[in-house]
């Protein structure tokens, strides 16, 4: 008996499209959901060098929920390049500027660091209100 892998080109013909509403969702239990998604966890065919997991839209950025005091208390980190050029921002100051970026952060913590955790960070698409531009490709819901 052998063991067979799914090829790179079966991959990309298997590929579906997931909406997800993250209206009142706990940040750390949406982007785990979503993380497994864009691996291809879900799928029977899940192999960890490859590349199999789908398209991700979430829509509603704006209003993930942060339970506890992280609103006030969580503290997000970025550099300028620049000699002592560390940044910081609040998780509300940061949900005001650009919410979409608190997903994405989350998320991309829960992927592989390497080249193929950039590429499937490339497959999320992240929108603060109800609209994207995504409707041609047909979202399915993710089941939850």
């Amino acid at each position: 008996m052998t063991t067979s892998f799914q090829t790179k080109e079966d991959a990309e013909k298997n590929r579906a499209w997931v909406l997800v509403d993250a209206a009142d969702q706990p940040l750390g239990r949406l982007s785990s959901e979503v993380a497994s998604v864009l691996r291809g966890k879900n799928k029977p065919t899940f192999s960890p060098h490859n590349d199999d997991g789908d398209f991700v839209v979430v829509v509603n950025a704006e209003k993930v929920k942060l339970t506890g005091n992280k609103e006030a208390d969580k503290t997000y980190f970025r550099h300028t390049g620049y000699v002592g050029g560390i940044k910081e921002e609040k998780a509300a100051e940061l949900r005001a500027r650009k919410p979409e970026e608190m997903i994405k952060r989350s998320v991309k913590g829960m992927l592989p660091a390497n080249s193929l955790g950039r590429k499937q960070l490339g497959k999320l698409k992240i929108y603060a209100g109800e609209n994207h531009p995504h409707e041609a490709q047909k979202p399915a819901p993710l089941n939850q």
